[in-house]
């Protein structure tokens, strides 16, 4: 197991949990994380993108001008691709990018990111929230009070509402379940911050001193 220091919404420790090891504590497999990001970012592209060929741009259905007597280079149609207004060659047409990626491959691409910040000591488990209406002052202070700098990925519980709506407004920041983590969202973070309830609630921890 991997121990790390609970701390307070005020930033004093007040203990630790134990996080399981199989996702905090494996080697980093650096080319397995690339192919599955990789492939996140595949399938958020639209691929609605098209472009019309010389069969689809309307008009060009004459012969511009006689074969030949005119000291001009034969042609077929004004919707050639090389006209201005004709048909566009090999252009991108509508396609789907999404890429097949083994399960297993993004079990093992997620516990190599979240065991890479377990390393560089930016994982930060906070006790409670203690946020119960919103307030992004409340949700502000907690991050400065633990030192999080830079970018920030909040896991909280989803009925987690107040939690939600209040760091949902600050910069950087990014809010998910825990059911929700994945390699993208980890690794662009400098900070993970978890709520200790959520995580042992989860399976992935359990109750340090």
């Amino acid at each position: 197991m991997v121990s790390i220091a609970v701390t307070s919404s005020t930033g004093s420790k007040v203990g630790s949990v134990e996080l399981d090891k199989e996702l905090f504590g494996v080697e980093p497999n650096v080319p397995v994380m690339h192919q599955v990001v990789t492939a996140q970012l595949a399938a958020r592209r639209a691929g609605t993108h098209n472009t019309k060929t010389r069969a689809e741009v309307r008009g060009g259905g004459a012969k511009p001008w006689r074969q030949k007597g005119t000291g001009r280079a034969r042609q077929g149609s004004i919707r050639s691709p090389h006209w201005v207004g004709g048909g566009v060659a090999h252009g991108p047409k509508p396609r789907d990018y999404s890429q097949k990626t083994p399960k297993k491959m993004v079990r093992l691409a997620l516990r190599s990111a979240l065991s890479d910040r377990a390393a560089d000591s930016k994982v930060v488990i906070v006790d409670g929230w203690g946020i119960e209406a919103p307030s992004t002052k409340a949700a502000k202070s907690i991050l400065d009070a633990n030192k999080v700098e830079g970018k920030a990925l909040i896991v909280v519980d989803r009925d987690a509402e107040s939690v939600w709506k209040s760091f949902r407004n600050l910069d950087d920041v990014h809010v998910i379940s825990v059911d929700q983590l994945n390699t993208y969202d980890v690794l662009v973070a400098d900070y993970l911050i978890f709520d200790k309830e959520t995580l042992v609630s989860a399976g992935v921890a359990s109750e340090g001193k």
